[in-house]
């Protein structure tokens, strides 16, 4: 599809999007009681604010980006995520183990390995409640969670499409499934340098508890509705098994459609493979069948609801629709009106930080695909997007690289940053944790994030 449109949108065409992203960021802080009941609403105005004017300037352009940006991108993008979060949340672990150093430092490790492989929503919903229940007689549980976000929640999903919603963006526009295992060097780099700072935290925090002669005592009502699942005096049992089955379903068929070319159909003027609808379709009998072969009682157990994909699907909806003419204006460019942005972002490493630095506050997943569009028009200024993608991957890899890994490890650096982070701070509050404040945990962040990026940077972007 070509973008012609972007050569003739005014810039301030972006400030829908930019209000969108805004009222993520500070709704909740500034109007919680409103944002929680009306987010859904105030996502649909910013959307029909943009949607609208567009279909009245611009009629036929403006309708085939609308419709290109919802069908190529969005429908795919929430089948997955649903996909991934329904299957993840038939799997329950019920554990009698304790919340050592060991323990824990095991939980995060594995949950960083499995994201990449069931994504970051689908690994943190399967163990961030097993995580808290081991941890439930430890005093100080904030840092944990913390570190889970860190590493379940983003850094670890940075090897497949199916890790993290931009890589699967990515995937969406011509990227090869297995081409982003080419991060597994600066993740594991920085992977490791978090457990071992990790580790420190933890045994901190254990020295502290211990001299507080609190480490060992169980708190009354301290956990809110996690209580302990019974393990029945097994040290780690699974249920739900049925949905690993599933989940490489899901893997398979993600595989499938991105090594399969079938011909071409029309929905709704927007052209998709064949083997991507296939691959939609299928995503949504896996949720089916997930439903119907896990048992009710697993599920409730499980503190299982549709609410955290709800919400993101509800937010997300308004971020593709007010991001669409935004798009459209950089994979333009020079000739676009954000022509400056790609005259300023030149390097990988510069690709890395701003990248990075923006997928922090605005939601990682649209700003991969900006930033990707950035790197097209950088590039192949008015080349189609099929071919401008080719040449990317060929000749300008590190770019892309630099891309990707700043869209999914700087997603950890705010709670807005990726959609994992509002879901696993929501359940650890409900747990009985007290999470820090938005800045509270950007504190962390910023004092043992940003380090390592830049150490990654050094490495491997300069």
């Amino acid at each position: 599809m070509e973008h012609s449109l972007g050569t003739v949108l005014p810039l301030y065409s972006a400030i829908p999007f930019v209000c969108m992203l805004l009222s993520i960021a500070l709704g909740p802080v500034l109007i919680p009681n409103i944002w929680h009941h009306h987010f859904g609403k105030i996502s649909a105005g910013w959307a029909a604010l943009i949607a609208i004017p567009l279909l009245i300037f611009y009629q036929k352009e403006g309708l085939d980006e609308l419709l290109f940006v919802m069908i190529a991108d969005y429908i795919p993008f929430i089948v997955l995520l649903g996909a991934l979060f329904t299957v993840g949340g038939g799997i329950l672990v019920r554990t009698s183990l304790k919340g050592t150093t060991a323990v824990n430092a095991g939980f995060l490790t594995i949950g960083a390995l499995l994201a990449s492989w069931m994504g970051t929503t689908g690994a943190a919903m399967l163990l961030i409640r097993p995580f808290l229940r081991v941890n439930k007689h430890r005093k100080y549980k904030a840092f944990m969670v913390v570190f889970f976000i860190f590493m379940v929640a983003n850094v670890g999903g940075a090897l497949t499409p199916l890790g993290d919603p931009p890589l699967f963006l990515g995937f969406l526009h011509g990227v090869p499934f297995f081409w982003t295992l080419r991060l597994i060097s600066p993740m594991l780099v920085v992977l490791a340098a978090l457990l071992v700072i990790y580790i420190a935290f933890d045994k901190f925090y254990l020295g502290k508890e211990a001299k507080e002669n609190t480490g060992l005592k169980i708190q009354q009502g301290s956990d809110g509705d996690c209580a302990v699942a019974p393990s029945n005096g097994k040290k780690l049992e699974i249920l739900g098994t049925q949905n690993f089955i599933l989940l490489a379903a899901v893997i398979g068929i993600i595989i499938f459609s991105g090594s399969v070319k079938m011909s071409e159909v029309s929905v709704l003027g927007v052209h998709r493979g064949l083997q991507d609808i296939i691959r939609d379709l299928v995503l949504v009998a896996i949720m089916v069948i997930s439903m119907k072969i896990t048992p009710k009682a697993l599920r409730t157990e499980n503190e299982f609801s549709w609410g955290p994909i709800q919400e993101v699907a509800y937010l997300f909806f308004g971020i593709f629709i007010t991001m669409a003419p935004v798009l459209a204006i950089l994979k333009a460019g020079e000739a676009g009106a954000l022509s400056f942005v790609t005259a300023a972002v030149k390097e990988p490493a510069q690709y890395f930080w701003i990248a990075g630095a923006l997928s922090s506050f605005l939601d990682n997943a649209p700003t991969y695909l900006t930033f990707f569009s950035t790197a097209l028009g950088q590039f192949y200024p008015g080349m189609a997007e099929a071919p401008a993608v080719a040449l990317l991957l060929t000749e300008h890899p590190t770019h892309l690289m630099a891309i990707s890994a700043g869209s999914v490890f700087f997603g950890a650096v705010t709670y807005i940053g990726n959609a994992p982070n509002f879901m696993v701070r929501s359940i650890s509050e409900q747990c009985g944790v007290k999470m820090p404040s938005f800045f509270g945990y950007m504190a962390y962040s910023v004092c043992i994030l940003l380090p390592l990026f830049a150490l990654v940077t050094l490495i491997f972007f300069l």
